[in-house]
């Protein structure tokens, strides 16, 4: 019988890792019956299914007054302690509410227990879980000491008491091995490692006509040679290096795609990328307003496509992240069969490296040998099939959704005592 699973973060909408990751593990709990419902802040999913309380969301006015005085000082005004109260206050009755209106009987929190992006959201389901007891998965995607703007804050105290809790009702789940060995070590939370998947066993969907008109949407050629940025613009995705690839290869027909947008830690980076790409002649295409989680028509007229739909037209991905906390475009490139440049990043180096995955990497810096690797992937077909193909069995053993499927069989059974998973 299955259960009613109620997910809790503070946005379930575009496509962000924590949006994706989350959808495939409802996905997976479908397959078998359980029912998943959404709490959040900002929501692109079934209104009929979903509760969406504004403050939430990390970006509403009233959160983003709090983040400003909160981080980069040592010291906050009562004011700031009065209002983070309140609002977690107010949370707190709405998580009530949510967890009556769909019967929920196992919160699965996607993310709001580990990074401070939404203190009181954090206070609230610290509050929550504690006066209820109530069955709680907490996925933990990134830890705020693993980022430079939460390592100076005023709010300490409620970092150590909610960011994440040592509740006995609260199974963790970390998503790499670092992670995990941190949380322990910090906080004395053992965790269950359950790395980002991708549905490995259904490949990837013929590609047709409207995924076809990406290419001539974006202003290409067709004997363009697309490069592939498949992330948001923040300072963390190392774009810089990207940019240098393209300039390296000194190839008129190579032209950089970005597909997510800027603006979450704000747009100075991406004056930057602009300026560093005009300074050294590439081609930089930004392309985040026709690119969703489903093909539409946008208010322009214009044809929205899928990050599907633009990872099949693309020929590389790149890739150099400075920091990541797994990786989800690097298992979309094993999954969409495109060569890839990686940045050695820790989490890379830890986790997926040692599976085998061929792929071109640089360590921080790009070199003459890299841009030579890239070169011969694009000129040389056989090496590059031989490559991709690779890539979609490591996949397929190790970060499928049939290893997601075993994970959470133990989580559910944990707290149901069924196995029906």
């Amino acid at each position: 019988m299955g259960v009613q699973i109620g997910f809790v973060g503070t946005r379930f909408s575009g496509t962000d890792g924590v949006s994706l990751e989350s959808a495939k593990w409802a996905q997976v709990l479908w397959d078998h019956r359980h029912v998943s419902h959404w709490y959040s802040g900002l929501s692109d999913r079934d209104p009929a299914i979903s509760m969406v309380v504004p403050h939430a969301y990390f970006g509403h006015p009233d959160i983003e007054w709090i983040n400003r005085r909160a981080f980069g000082i040592r010291t906050r005004t009562p004011d700031v302690t009065q209002r983070i109260y309140a609002l977690a206050d107010y949370l707190k009755g709405t998580l009530y509410e949510f967890t009556r209106r769909f019967d929920i009987d196992l919160l699965i929190v996607q993310n709001a227990l580990c990074i401070p992006m939404n203190i009181p959201l954090g206070v609230a389901l610290t509050s929550f879980i504690a006066e209820t007891g109530f069955p709680t998965i907490a996925h933990h995607h990134d830890f705020y000491w693993e980022r430079d703007r939460f390592s100076v804050s005023a709010v300490t105290d409620l970092l150590s008491m909610a960011f994440p809790p040592a509740l006995p009702q609260i199974q963790s789940v970390t998503i790499n091995s670092f992670a995990q060995e941190d949380l322990a070590h910090r906080r004395g939370v053992s965790s269950i490692l359950v790395p980002n998947v991708l549905d490995f066993e259904t490949e990837p969907s013929e590609i047709d006509d409207y995924a076809k008109g990406f290419r001539a949407d974006i202003g290409l050629a067709d004997d363009d040679i697309l490069f592939l940025q498949p992330t948001r613009v923040v300072p963390r995705k190392g774009i810089e290096h990207a940019i240098s690839l393209v300039a390296s290869l000194n190839d008129d027909r190579c032209k950089l795609v970005i597909s997510h947008a800027s603006g979450d830690e704000g747009n100075e980076y991406l004056a930057m990328l602009n300026d560093m790409a005009e300074h050294q002649g590439v081609d930089l295409i930004l392309c985040d307003k026709i690119v969703d989680d489903k093909r539409c028509t946008n208010e322009d007229g214009k044809q929205v496509y899928t990050l599907a739909d633009a990872y099949s037209q693309a020929d590389f991905i790149t890739y150099p992240s400075l920091y990541e906390g797994f990786g989800n475009a690097l298992l979309e490139a094993f999954y969409f069969r495109k060569p890839v440049l990686v940045n050695r990043y820790s989490i890379y180096v830890a986790d997926i490296e040692p599976k085998g995955a061929k792929v071109i990497a640089m360590d921080g810096y790009l070199t003459r040998e890299v841009v030579a690797k890239v070169r011969r992937i694009i000129d040389d077909p056989i090496y590059r099939e031989e490559m991709v193909d690779f890539n979609y069995e490591i996949g397929k053993a190790f970060f499928s959704y049939s290893v997601l499927r075993r994970k959470l069989r133990a989580l559910v059974t944990n707290f149901t005592g069924q196995d029906n998973l």
